[in-house]
C-alpha cells in the first residue's frame, strides 16, 4: 500500500478522494492507504483492504462511521484522511 501514486495530487487527477471527504450514505471504494506498515496491515485485518466497498454511515463530529463487509467501524479523522477512496454509484 502507499505505492500506487507518487503524490496526492496524482490521486486527485484520477478522481479519488479521502475517505474523510465522503457524503453519508455514499459508498466507496478502496484504493490505496497512505500510512506505515502496521497501521495498513491493521486496517486490512478489519476489512478495508483495496478493493472493499464501504459505506459512510456517519460523516460529523467525532469519528467517522463506515460499514465495511457488513461490520461498522469507528475511524478517526486523521485515519480516514489516510484511506484514498473512488465514489461508487
Amino acid at each position: 500500500m502507499g505505492g500506487r501514486y507518487k503524490t496526492r495530487r496524482d490521486a486527485k487527477a484520477r478522481n479519488h478522494l479521502s475517505l474523510a471527504f465522503i457524503q453519508e450514505g455514499k459508498k466507496a471504494r478502496v484504493i490505496d492507504i497512505f500510512g506505515g506498515r502496521g497501521m495498513v496491515r491493521r486496517l486490512m485485518e478489519m476489512g478495508l483492504s483495496p478493493g472493499s466497498e464501504v459505506i459512510v454511515v456517519r460523516n460529523s463530529l467525532g469519528p467517522m462511521i463506515v460499514e465495511v463487509r457488513g461490520v461498522r467501524l469507528a475511524l478517526g479523522r486523521g485515519l480516514a484522511s489516510r484511506i484514498l477512496v473512488e465514489p461508487v454509484g
